[in-house]
């Protein structure tokens, strides 16, 4: 039997995820019933390392330009709209699954996080952000000297 570390963050996280996705695809149905486009929300990776937490976000077919990344408190906003361009007709659509409109995702950072090292870069229609984390002061042992 192998333990493993839980990691109550990482949990909320996905769970928070799941909730996302739930409510999406519940009014996604709602909109799709009604013909209205609108709020969708890209799906995103967290991946957690020593020193960093790194996500990355689906964004196929956003201009860089229209993604907006704020940090406000201890949450990170990610917003934008990816827009329907019609490179033909409607009527020759047969289906028209990918969602487009304005999205915005948050994302509650940890304490630990150094705000003023956030970094984020976006290529091949995937958005990464990496968030480092503050650097813990470490003891440091004084050694006394005798006289």
């Amino acid at each position: 039997m192998t333990l493993e570390k839980w990691e109550p963050f990482r949990d909320l996280m996905a769970m928070q995820d799941r909730m996302t996705r739930l409510i999406d695809e519940t009014l996604s149905r709602v909109w799709k019933e009604e013909g209205v486009r609108g709020i969708w929300s890209p799906p995103v990776d967290i991946i957690e390392r020593e020193n960093e937490i790194v996500l990355k976000i689906d964004l196929p077919e956003v201009i860089q330009d229209e993604i907006d990344i704020r940090v406000e408190g201890n949450t990170l906003t990610i917003e934008g709209e990816r827009r329907f361009i019609k490179d033909t007709s409607e009527e020759n659509y047969i289906q028209i699954e990918r969602p487009y409109g304005t999205f915005r995702r948050l994302f509650n950072l940890p304490k630990k996080t150094d705000q003023e090292g956030i970094k984020a870069s976006y290529k091949d229609g995937v958005l990464r952000i990496v968030l480092p984390r503050k650097r813990e002061i470490q003891p440091k042992q004084i050694i006394v000297e005798p006289k």
